[in-house]
């Protein structure tokens, strides 16, 4: 008796797998490897689905910015036993109104639409945007460094792609000065319409004295000091990347506090501040530390820091083990004399010489690689600031 009330204990704790369970596992699979083989990055790309089963039949819904990502999955799935409901973003309910300019000194770029969401990125005044979804007062955007995260409403005024190429057209200015403001009046002492911070990019209306006569994307009109700015098209011509110019954007930065999420001169985390850096020196790299590292020529640092030039950047992280692959969390730009200027708290110099009193032993023994972007031969995942519309699919 002992030994049939046992087994029938096994029976009750055995569990039963269907047909319909093993389809599911099997489904959800096939998905997240074509995900993998399309998004190796989730941070630059959109793919959303879900798996049900209903009334015999497995229903596969979601959204993807990726054409042939929705193709293969609805090949994957054209049998009579699924239904596949996959939405190609940008969404139908935007219409045409695919693009837009930011239109706030700096906006704040969330992972989810909600302001007490965790800041993914910055984009700046003047920058285009692809838009590709819409959710209350939010727009999920495709930056120009191709980062796709949430966007207030109020920082995004959003276009056509006959509006775009209209602002496109139009001369503008780029703001060179650190911070500073663009005013209600030709007077320095009137009210602000804006404050303004490096990179700003605005549309020149005329010079008028002193002044500048600009306009913001959302039409309206402010003068800015005229010694703030430069002409954006004689400002790209004029650009001559180099060490020197590498190092005099990083040093205007210097004490800049740590901000999470940041790529202003209001607040930098370590990857913002490289970005930034190296955007007003022409470039556009992508957002975080570790997809900056896929950027740019390697340098070998094997037998020490004498290969390594100012404006390299430095990478530093945990190592691969037997169990754990390596991760990239923090990034620098090597100013030589074995110091680096980087973003830890404010942006500071620390050095890898340890018998100098800034020496950091913790980002010593968490160097990883050095990476070069000034005349590297690797061009991948590095674009120019003379390409912003061209990026974000706007005709050449």
């Amino acid at each position: 008796m002992k030994i049939f009330i046992l087994f029938l204990a096994l029976c009750v704790t055995i569990p039963i797998y269907t047909q319909e369970n093993i389809s599911m596992d099997e489904t959800n699979k096939t998905i997240q490897d074509i995900q993998t083989r399309y998004i190796p990055d989730k941070r630059v790309a959109v793919f959303n689905y879900t798996v049900i089963q209903e009334e015999g039949k497995t229903i596969i819904t979601g959204e993807t910015d990726l054409p042939s990502l929705k193709n293969e999955v609805e090949q994957k799935f054209s049998g009579s036993s699924y239904i596949t409901r996959i939405e190609l973003l940008p969404s139908k309910e935007l219409s045409s109104n695919i693009f837009g300019v930011i239109n706030l000194s700096v906006a704040n770029i969330r992972t989810k639409p909600d302001h007490g969401a965790e800041m993914a990125t910055q984009a700046l005044l003047g920058q285009p945007v692809k838009i590709l979804q819409k959710k209350r007062g939010w727009y999920l955007v495709q930056t120009p460094d191709k980062y796709i995260a949430w966007a207030d409403d109020d920082g995004v005024e959003v276009m056509n792609e006959k509006e775009m190429m209209i602002w496109k057209s139009f001369n503008k200015v780029i703001y060179t000065n650190a911070f500073g403001f663009a005013y209600s009046e030709m007077d320095i002492n009137s009210v602000p319409v804006s404050d303004l911070v490096q990179g700003n990019i605005l549309k020149k209306v005329s010079v008028e004295g002193d002044f500048v006569k600009v306009e913001f994307p959302d039409k309206r009109s402010a003068f800015i000091p005229a010694s703030e700015v430069k002409d954006f098209d004689n400002w790209i011509s004029d650009l001559s990347p180099s060490k020197e110019s590498i190092l005099s954007s990083a040093f205007n930065l210097m004490g800049t506090p740590y901000l999470w999420g940041g790529t202003s001169c209001k607040g930098v985390d370590c990857s913002g501040f490289t970005k930034t850096v190296y955007y007003m020196n022409g470039f556009i790299l992508p957002r975080d530390a570790s997809q900056q590292v896929a950027a740019g020529d390697v340098v070998d640092i094997s037998k020490g820091f004498g290969n390594l030039q100012p404006g390299d950047l430095l990478f530093f992280g945990s190592k691969a083990t037997d169990t754990t692959k390596e991760r990239v969390s923090h990034v620098g730009i090597y100013i030589g004399d074995n110091d680096f200027i980087h973003s830890s708290g404010r942006v500071r110099i620390n050095s890898l010489d340890k018998s100098k009193e800034n020496f950091s032993a913790y980002r010593f023994n968490t160097l990883l690689r050095a990476k070069r972007i000034l005349g590297a031969d690797k061009r991948e995942y590095i674009s120019e600031v003379k390409d912003l519309f061209r990026i974000i699919g706007m005709q050449p």
